[in-house]
C-alpha cells in the first residue's frame, strides 16, 4: 500500500459522530477530523428511536468533504456503539426506525427471558454481561409488541453495519458488534439460533458474520457519484467502538496480557485482553462480559456508566443557565470536600435522560449521606464514585481471572479528565497511563487500513504517534475508607 494513501474512519457515538482522516507515514499516524455532527435519538410518544436517515446523510456529507480534500483516500470504515440494531426488509429499507438502547421498551424483558431460560444457561451459551438493553431483550420486546416487524425483516444489522450496507449494499454483521447482542455463542462461533427459538423469536433475518479487516467492497455507484469518492474500498474495522478503542490501547507487547484498560466516554468499559473467552461461575457472579476483539482476541470487561452522568448534569445546568464550562466544573470539583457523598454510577435511577443533578441529590438523601450543595460537590461526587467503581470492577476482575493488573490504560474522552485519571490512580493504587483521546477512531483507521498483521504492530504505531501521560497513585488510606463506604452502598437493598 502506497505511503501517500489516506484512510477514513467514521466513529459514531450515541451523542455525536465524526469523520477522521488518517495518514500513515514513517511508522506514525497523523489524524485530522474533517466532519462532526450531532447524533441524538428522537422522542415520540414516549419512545426513543435513532434517526438513521440523518445519520446516513451526515456520513455522505463527510465523504464529500473527505474526498474533496483528500482524494488519495483508499479505505473507509465505520464503528458505532453496540447493542442497537435495525431491521431491513427485502428491498433493503428499514422496517421501522431502530430503537435507542435507553428506550423503555425493554423494561421487564430480561425477567420475561428468565421465565423461559435460566440465567446461568444463557451465560453459559453467550458469556455476555446481563444488561437490560442488550439486543436479546430488544428483540423479544419487538416480538411481543410488533411481531409483524420481524415477519417483514430480511436482515438484522447493527448500527455500523447499517451504514456499511448503505455504502456497499453488503448486509453482513461484523464480529465484535455481534458479540454484544447476547445471542452470539462463542462455542458455536456464530449466532445461537436455538436460544432465540426457545424464546419464540424467528432467526431468518440473522446475517453472515465477518471479521475485523474484512473488505466489504467498493462504494455503490450512486454513493460514489453523490460524494465524488471513486475506487474507495469499505473495510470493516472492529465495528463495536470499544473493539476499535481497545485495539489502540498502547500496551507494550509484554503488558498486553497483564495490564488493564478503561475505555472511557459516555460509558466506561473496564477490562483486560484475553486470547479466549472466560465463561465461568465466578464471571457470571460478577456479571462480566466477553466481547470479540481484533486479531482473535477477546475483551473481558464490565460496563460502568461513565461520563454520561457528568454530561447529563452539564446539559441540565446549561439549560438552566448555570455554569457548565468543563474546565470550571473540574476546578470547582477539585476545591470541593473530598468524599462528601458517593453514588453507585450504575444505579437504575441514573439510566434514563433527565434531571441528573436532582437524581444524584435524591440518591444521597435516600442513602443518608450529606447532600451535595454545589455543582462542584456534584462533579466531585461523580468522579470520585467512578474512580472507586473502577477499583471495585478491577478487583473483581483480578479475582475471576487470577491476574492482578499492573498498569491501567485510560483511553477515550475520559483520558482528558485529569481529575478522573488522578483519582483512578489513587483509588486503584496503580499507575494510570492516559491517551490517546481518539483511540476509537485510531483503532478504526489502523484496522481498516489493511497494513497490519498483529496488534503489537498496530500498537507500536500508536505509541510512536500520540503523547501519553502517567498518573502515579496517591496515599491509599482515604481511598480505602471511601471504597468501603461505596461497597456498603452497593450492598444495600434496592431503593
Amino acid at each position: 500500500m502506497a505511503a501517500s494513501e489516506a484512510h477514513l474512519a467514521y466513529d459514531l457515538g450515541a451523542s455525536s459522530g465524526r469523520a477522521i482522516v488518517g495518514h500513515i507515514t514513517s511508522n506514525k499516524l497523523q489524524v485530522n477530523e474533517i466532519h462532526r455532527f450531532k447524533n441524538v435519538p428522537n422522542e415520540a410518544s414516549g419512545r426513543l428511536h435513532w434517526n438513521i436517515p440523518h445519520l446516513l446523510s451526515e456520513v455522505r456529507a463527510g465523504l464529500r468533504k473527505a474526498t474533496s480534500s483528500h482524494p488519495e483516500i483508499a479505505t473507509v470504515g465505520v464503528d458505532s456503539w453496540g447493542v442497537d440494531f435495525g431491521l431491513l426488509d427485502m428491498s433493503g429499507n428499514l422496517v421501522t426506525a431502530p430503537y435507542c438502547y435507553r428506550d423503555a421498551g425493554v423494561d421487564g424483558m430480561m425477567e420475561a427471558v428468565f421465565d423461559r431460560i435460566l440465567r446461568p444457561d444463557i451465560y453459559a451459551r453467550t458469556g455476555t454481561q446481563f444488561l437490560a438493553f442488550n439486543s436479546l431483550y430488544r428483540l423479544l420486546s419487538i416480538a411481543i409488541e410488533s411481531p409483524e416487524h420481524l415477519d417483514r425483516a430480511h436482515k438484522l444489522l447493527m448500527i455500523a453495519d447499517l451504514v456499511h450496507h448503505e455504502l456497499t449494499g453488503n448486509p453482513v454483521c461484523e464480529f465484535t458488534n455481534a458479540t454484544t447482542s447476547q445471542f452470539y455463542n462463542p462455542a458455536l462461533d456464530g449466532w445461537d439460533t436455538e436460544l432465540l427459538r426457545d424464546l419464540d423469536i424467528p432467526t431468518h433475518f440473522l446475517p453472515d458474520i465477518v471479521r475485523p479487516g474484512s473488505d466489504l467492497g467498493l462504494l455503490l455507484p450512486d454513493v460514489a457519484a453523490d460524494t465524488g469518492a471513486r475506487n474507495l474500498h469499505v473495510v470493516a474495522p472492529a465495528t463495536h467502538d470499544t473493539g476499535s478503542a481497545v485495539a489502540a490501547v498502547p500496551f507494550e507487547s509484554a503488558d498486553a496480557g497483564t495490564g488493564a484498560y478503561i475505555s472511557c466516554g459516555t460509558w466506561a468499559l473496564v477490562g483486560c485482553e484475553r486470547t479466549e473467552p472466560l465463561i465461568s461461575d465466578a464471571a457470571l457472579h460478577h456479571n462480566f462480559t466477553n466481547e470479540g476483539g481484533a486479531f482473535g482476541t477477546w475483551r473481558f470487561l464490565k460496563n460502568v456508566a461513565g461520563l454520561w452522568l457528568l454530561e447529563e448534569c452539564r446539559r441540565v445546568w446549561a439549560r438552566e443557565h448555570i455554569g457548565s464550562d468543563y474546565g470550571a466544573l473540574l476546578s470547582a470539583a477539585e476545591q470541593a470536600e473530598p468524599f462528601r457523598s458517593l453514588i453507585d454510577p450504575d444505579d437504575a435511577s441514573f439510566t434514563a435522560p433527565g434531571d441528573m443533578p436532582t437524581r444524584i441529590t435524591d440518591y444521597c438523601r435516600k442513602t443518608r449521606q450529606p447532600l451535595p450543595e454545589s455543582e462542584g460537590d456534584i462533579v466531585r461526587c461523580i468522579l470520585e464514585s467512578l474512580a472507586l467503581k473502577f477499583r471495585i470492577v478491577l478487583d473483581e476482575m483480578a479475582s475471576v481471572t487470577g491476574r492482578n493488573p499492573g498498569v491501567i490504560h485510560i483511553v477515550g474522552g475520559g483520558s482528558r479528565n485529569h481529575l478522573l485519571c488522578e483519582w483512578t490512580a489513587g483509588a486503584t493504587g496503580r499507575p494510570v497511563v492516559t491517551g490517546p483521546v481518539e483511540a476509537t477512531a485510531i483503532g478504526n483507521l489502523l484496522l481498516s487500513s489493511g497494513r497490519f498483521n498483529s496488534l503489537s504492530e498496530l500498537r507500536s504505531i500508536v505509541r510512536n504517534s500520540f503523547p501519553l501521560d502517567t498518573f502515579d497513585p496517591a496515599p491509599s488510606q482515604p481511598w480505602d475508607d471511601a471504597c468501603g463506604r461505596l461497597k456498603s452502598l452497593l450492598q444495600e437493598p434496592s431503593r
